[in-house]
């Protein structure tokens, strides 16, 4: 069953993904946000996902509780780091660098109120503001500011380029090398981490027409899909699978699906979530591997009850599928390389977070032209 917003379809599984990300404590604003829903529309997926009935029978929602447990735990953890570690990081830090982040900090916080948490004469403070600071090294000062914003925001998977580019698109004027020097001293730098993958079993392949002919090229949304599997584990559950279904134009992940083992319904589940938040044309190209899961007759049934045309990469050539492949490296690069999931639904919620909220929505891609996925999407449905 779908659901539209703003002309907008939503499956049942995002929309309860949604509401247990809520549940976990992200507040509705940041959730609209992340994930262009609207606030309302998320309130009634609260209400009808999870109602907390009341004696009288009424129901209310859980909204202001869980913010305020939000609030009182993270000034929990910020008053525990501050007795434990300030004392510590005193003895490294000088003069200079906390009168620095008062004057930073004082439209914010009053400065005698600083001066005291931080354990540093008023006097210290007032007479650092009478030093020159060069122009150049305040707007490196405040360029390396907005990297660390930029940076994090990415969740440390940015490196340089990217970076370069985010500060050129909000107005900032700085070469790459500038850039470079200044995440180099700051020691920001892009996480990237390999990790074994498992082989799958040899099997007889037989050769299929490959239309594509790695033609990665789409002139409009919706004319050329590929698909693929890739593999991710968890400690309890061992081994789950991620299928995924890309849109070669805007680079979107426009369906997937996430599953304990590797059947033909987990591809059939990822291309239905893809053709009904789509709905694409007539004709569309979908383009797969040669295995056992793409070349079975139940997904062929499929492929044709959606009018669409199967293409296959040759045998040992896994060049032919590039763009799905680099998604799935890209993947376990900045996410699932850096975590040890618990079981198969953290890790269902983790890769949908990464999916919708940073991939498709706030990821820029070289590709095109550093824009995201929705962006070029959105592009395509305003000219349309």
């Amino acid at each position: 069953m779908k659901h539209k917003n703003n002309g907008k379809r939503y499956s049942d599984d995002f929309r309860k993904m949604v509401v247990e990300l809520y549940n976990s404590g992200q507040s509705v604003k940041s959730l609209s946000s992340e994930y262009g829903v609207s606030e309302v529309t998320i309130y009634a997926w609260i209400k009808k996902f999870n109602p907390i009935e009341l004696e009288d029978g009424t129901s209310v929602t859980p909204d202001d509780y869980a913010k305020l447990q939000k609030q009182i735990l993270k000034l929990q953890q910020e008053n525990d780091i501050l007795k434990k570690g300030y004392g510590h990081i005193r003895k490294k830090v000088n003069d200079a660098e906390i009168t620095d982040f008062i004057h930073d900090q004082k439209e914010n916080y009053p400065v005698q109120t600083m001066c005291e948490v931080l354990e540093i004469p008023r006097s210290t403070y007032y007479q650092s503001l009478d030093k020159t600071i060069s122009n150049r090294d305040r707007e490196n000062k405040e360029l390396t500011k907005k990297i660390i914003e930029i940076h994090k925001e990415s969740k440390h998977r940015y490196g340089a380029p990217k970076i370069h580019q985010q500060l050129i698109k909000v107005g900032y004027k700085a070469s790459l090398k500038r850039v470079q020097r200044l995440m180099k001293k700051a020691d920001i730098r892009s996480i990237v981490v390999k990790k074994f993958r498992p082989t799958p079993s040899k099997e007889t392949i037989v050769e299929r027409e490959n239309i594509l002919e790695r033609d990665f090229r789409a002139e409009t949304i919706n004319e050329k899909w590929v698909g693929d599997i890739t593999y991710i584990h968890t400690l309890r559950d061992g081994w789950c699978y991620l299928a995924s279904v890309m849109d070669l134009h805007t680079k979107k992940i426009v369906g997937y699906s996430f599953s304990r083992t590797m059947t033909t319904d987990l591809i059939i589940k990822a291309l239905e979530n893809a053709y009904h938040a789509q709905k694409p044309d007539e004709g569309l190209i979908f383009h797969s591997d040669l295995g056992t899961q793409y070349t079975s007759d139940e997904f062929a049934k499929v492929i044709k009850n959606f009018k669409m045309t199967h293409s296959f990469s040759y045998k040992g050539s896994p060049h032919d599928n590039a763009c799905i492949e680099s998604f799935h490296a890209i993947l376990k690069k900045e996410e699932v390389n850096h975590v040890q999931y618990f079981d198969h639904k953290s890790a269902e919620l983790a890769l949908f977070q990464y999916i919708e909220g940073w991939y498709n929505r706030k990821r820029i891609h070289g590709s095109i032209d550093y824009k995201t996925p929705q962006e070029m999407e959105d592009l395509y449905t305003c000219a349309g």
